[in-house]
């Protein structure tokens, strides 16, 4: 089976036509994704200036990390679900588009980048006992904040991407009918 056959499957299962028809259902998931996305980009955008150095200073950055934990866990979860649900109603338009593959591949970037820094970071209680951030703390909040921002990025690139065979017959529609 194809990805374009597996893609248009899931698109036009019952479920996902229901979201993707739904006058109310998909513009208040879209709604979602984008409040989901401000709020837990906000507190992700926090954490790493702190990591960085360059935000609430007198605030542990530990402090910083576990205070905005839960918040950022629910953020992300319904974040991405949304993201899901907008993907899979109009996964033929999605699956080829570049930015959507790199939007992809950079999330799964993501959560390498938890892992690696989870230990010696995100779940450091003494991360900064002495004052000071280790480079290793700095690594991960500027890391962090580059993939973000790559993220968001990639996705609002999505929808400005024109897909060059459908450009084409365009053209040649437009040939035939001159």
């Amino acid at each position: 089976m194809s990805i374009a056959t597996l893609s248009h499957a899931i698109q036009s299962s019952g479920f996902f036509t229901t979201v993707r028809q739904s006058e109310v259902f998909y513009p208040t998931v879209l709604a979602t994704h984008l409040c989901c996305i401000a709020v837990f980009g906000g507190l992700i955008l926090m954490t790493n200036l702190r990591l960085l150095g360059l935000a609430l200073k007198k605030t542990p950055a530990s402090v910083v990390i576990e205070s905005t934990r839960t918040a950022k866990r629910i953020g992300f979860v319904i974040m991405i679900a949304c993201g899901i649900l907008l993907a899979g109603s109009h996964l033929d338009k999605y699956y080829p588009n570049p930015y959507f593959q790199i939007k992809l591949s950079l999330l799964v970037l993501t959560g390498l980048h938890g892992l690696i820094f989870r230990r010696g970071v995100y779940y450091n209680v003494n991360l900064d006992k002495d004052g000071k951030l280790p480079v290793q703390a700095v690594l991960a909040g500027g890391t962090s904040l580059l993939l973000w921002l790559a993220i968001l990025t990639a996705g609002r690139w999505i929808a400005y991407y024109d897909d060059p065979n459908a450009i084409a017959g365009l053209f040649r529609l437009l040939r035939h009918l001159v």
